[in-house]
């Protein structure tokens, strides 16, 4: 799946035995551009990279769950660029048992990450900006990134339904007040690429999720 977006590009690529969605977003012209949650298959990103032409500046994380950060160092040590994540979510990295990858068989311990972002920082693609925007509620830390026209989301809402909230850092009624605070007043034409499953938008999800359907 490929979208472009007023000189972006946003590719999305699933990886790994729980098809976490990688996205490359990245300048049409410059080719400049970051990864987004490499959850695995760390050389099958960088082959589309390569194949691709592109010239990644960060890895940029949803949250730090195992299943979105397997590929992490992979990617780092080929590509030496800086890993960023949303601060409250930094030390779930370092920690395998935080980050829940013991709980996939395996054990991810990541070094400290470059980069902690907070509400109303920007990341760069080539030219263009993404913002940051908090949006708690599956992980205390989670964040989302805004372009124009689009949000990449992670775990927080997904084509029909939400993120989990029955692991460490979740809760209900924070997961459902990011959405419906940071999510829904972007505008019912805004794409939202999950992180597990289709993309989908504003419009539908205020239609159609049942988590946000008003009774």
């Amino acid at each position: 799946m490929v979208d472009k977006f007023n000189g972006i590009i946003v590719e999305q690529l699933p990886v790994g035995m729980m098809e976490v969605n990688c996205y490359l977003v990245y300048d049409a012209e410059s080719q400049k551009g970051i990864i987004v949650d490499p959850g695995d298959e760390g050389s099958h990103i960088l082959h589309r990279v390569d194949d691709l032409g592109l010239k990644i500046d960060q890895i940029i994380l949803t949250h730090g769950h195992g299943d979105h950060i397997g590929a992490v160092e992979y990617i780092r040590k080929r590509l030496g660029v800086e890993i960023a994540v949303g601060r409250a979510d930094a030390p779930m990295l370092g920690d395998a048992s935080s980050n829940l990858s013991q709980n996939l068989g395996i054990s991810i311990e990541l070094r400290e990450a470059d980069v902690l972002l907070s509400e109303g920082d920007t990341v760069s693609v080539g030219e263009h900006k993404l913002t940051v925007i908090e949006t708690p509620g599956h992980t205390l830390g989670g964040i989302s990134f805004v372009g124009e026209g689009f949000v990449i989301s992670g775990d927080l809402i997904f084509a029909g339904s939400i993120g989990r909230v029955d692991l460490p850092g979740g809760n209900y009624d924070t997961i459902i007040n990011a959405i419906k605070t940071k999510i829904l007043p972007l505008g019912d034409h805004y794409i939202i690429y999950p992180g597990h499953g289709p993309k989908t938008s504003v419009l539908q999800e205020k239609t159609f999720n049942p988590f946000l359907i008003e009774e």
